[in-house]
């Protein structure tokens, strides 16, 4: 006998779940450090209002943005309370929270029950850690955790430490009832037709929401319907939102775009060639602040260093101090800010610095 989840998609509050399955800006949270490499709660709380003023629906709080070191460090309760903590205290609109979940079966379960505690609504759950499993493996592990609470399955690209994972297994995955959403980030076209696939074949293309991560990708999935057919149906589907690591810098920007796109989408006209031109636009910001240069290397620097330079930040820093900015990649965000003015949101920041950071 199948045992029921702890939290089900169907308790999740109408509103909280509105959000989710109409789309929305889910910015990845970075973490804080000061100038000793030391939890900026300060920095962390402002951030974390930043994104609320802007109009995000959500925050994904504990994933590779935050990084994944963190759990190392004793920082993954302290970060994940403090993140929820803050937007309950700041906005009493409803708002999306998204936990990151790690590591082994039992590392994985237990973040997925610390996070259903704190009151988190979904998990996004990584699989980088099960490398080398059978794919059985893999969907009995996902099972296990959404057994806990609803599930955010995730796509990671390999270049950053993902797996490859097949049709099949997104056909598979897509079955367990508690999974509400995937978050596709392989940067990949074929890749992210299978997850496409694979909810088809399961029948879940009502139950579950695509969000974009497909940094090299965004605004080209926000607008392309992904159109598949499967024995003997044919299912249009698209990507509703982003939860993106990108958004978590110039995020009032994100939000204006997500809904500039979003009417461009519902209008049913024919989307514009200038709309079209914002993915070049937006994946060239994109390829700077991630660091496409060096491999990524600079990706969480590149986010911090925005954040710095807006006041969000008192610091680049990483738990790692090895992981700083890539050379190059300092004059690169030089030429963003010259180059797409309309993209930054440094106004609104400015405008609203004092009150975030008091």
């Amino acid at each position: 006998m199948t045992q029921s989840p702890t939290l089900h998609w169907r308790d999740l509050p109408a509103p909280v779940l509105s959000i989710l399955r109409q789309g929305a800006v889910i910015p990845a949270h970075p973490l804080a450090l000061d100038a000793d490499r030391q939890f900026d709660k300060r920095s962390q709380r402002a951030i974390s209002r930043y994104y609320v003023d802007a109009g995000s629906g959500g925050l994904a709080v504990g994933v590779h943005s935050t990084q994944f070191a963190i759990r190392e460090v004793g920082l993954y309760r302290p970060v994940l309370e403090l993140a929820i903590e803050t937007a309950r205290e700041w906005t009493d609109r409803p708002l999306v929270m998204i936990a990151g979940a790690v590591g082994k079966t039992a590392q994985a379960v237990e973040e997925a029950r610390a996070a259903r505690a704190m009151g988190y609504h979904a998990v996004l759950l990584s699989l980088a850690a099960l490398k080398g499993a059978s794919e059985d493996e893999l969907i009995e592990h996902c099972a296990a955790v959404a057994r806990e609470m609803p599930l955010v399955g995730f796509y990671l690209q390999t270049a950053v430490g993902g797996i490859k994972l097949s049709r099949g297994f997104w056909s598979r995955f897509a079955a367990i009832d508690n999974v509400v959403a995937i978050k596709v980030a392989p940067f990949n076209r074929y890749k992210t037709l299978d997850v496409a696939f694979g909810i088809a074949q399961a029948q879940a293309e009502e139950r579950i929401t695509l969000y974009t991560g497909n940094d090299d990708h965004i605004v080209a999935d926000l607008v392309t319907p992904l159109v598949v057919r499967t024995g003997n149906r044919e299912v249009t589907l698209r990507f509703r939102g982003g939860l993106l690591g990108h958004w978590s810098v110039w995020t009032r920007g994100a939000v204006e775009l997500l809904e500039r796109l979003k009417l461009a989408v519902s209008s049913g006209a024919s989307v514009t060639p200038e709309t079209l031109a914002l993915d070049s636009f937006v994946t060239d910001c994109n390829s700077v602040v991630f660091d496409v240069d060096h491999d990524f290397a600079g990706c969480i620097p590149g986010c911090h260093e925005i954040l710095r330079r807006q006041g969000l930040m008192t610091s680049t820093h990483c738990l790692d101090p090895r992981e700083t900015l890539s050379p190059g990649q300092s004059e690169g965000i030089d030429r963003l800010y010259a180059t797409y003015p309309e993209l930054h949101d440094d106004a609104f920041v400015a405008a609203n610095l004092s009150r975030w950071r008091a």
